[in-house]
């Protein structure tokens, strides 16, 4: 999976830059765009997935090794030819092998992460981002940040006190989608636009441009890897 910082070539960083700053030139509000490539480490589901590989890796060896014994023997048939030590080796380095397989690559983890969870991590990342990116650092309470989380293809809007107290929940979601639609048709830097377009339209009329006001946030787009 790319990293975020790959994400987006240098022409639609640059897209994305003047249309943050065109939005913001028609309001008091800053908007923020921020991109991570996935919210949460999911070492659960890396867990599942390496007990899973363990437990196929001992099918595979309890079915390769197998002793078929001598005709006429007491055993009178497949006689395993594992033994305790080697069982345990097998499925410790199974689930060890597992587990790193699904770090290196993410996309084993998916059957093994409910949405709820996925949920859950973006909404934790996504109020770190505003923290670390200084959403609140405005003056007039008026920021705005816009969260993407690649890997479970999420999107999170979040606006400071004053922006909160006059766009509601539907505001939100409408943006939301505009990015969703972008990723979901392989545009993500079109759909992140409209977003940012959509959210200067929707500020200027309850937070119209004032004179003196100061871009205290940069346009660019932020990443977390």
């Amino acid at each position: 999976m790319r990293k975020a910082s790959q994400f987006f070539s240098e022409d639609d960083r640059r897209a994305i830059e003047q249309v943050v700053a065109a939005a913001e030139a028609r309001t008091a509000a800053e908007i923020i765009p921020v991109v991570a490539t996935a919210s949460g480490r999911y070492d659960r589901a890396e867990d599942l997935f390496g007990i899973m590989f363990a437990l196929v890796a001992l099918a595979a060896a309890w079915l390769g090794f197998q002793d078929m014994g001598t005709p006429g023997g007491w055993a009178g048939g497949h006689e395993p030819a594992l033994s305790l030590v080697s069982i345990l080796l097998i499925v410790f380095f199974g689930f060890v092998a597992g587990a790193a397989l699904a770090t290196r690559v993410p996309v084993l983890r998916l059957p093994f992460i409910t949405r709820r969870e996925m949920q859950a991590e973006v909404e934790r990342s996504a109020a770190a981002a505003f923290q670390q990116f200084r959403v609140r650092a405005t003056a007039g309470a008026t920021g705005i940040l816009i969260y993407i989380s690649l890997y479970e293809r999420m999107v999170r809007v979040l606006g400071d006190d004053i922006i909160a107290a006059r766009l509601g929940q539907s505001d939100w979601e409408a943006l939301r989608d505009l990015v969703i639609q972008g990723l979901r048709e392989g545009e993500p830097a079109r759909g992140l636009v409209r977003a940012v377009e959509q959210c200067g339209a929707l500020c200027a009329v309850h937070f119209p441009s004032q004179p003196g006001d100061v871009n205290a946030l940069a346009n660019a787009l932020r990443f977390i890897d």
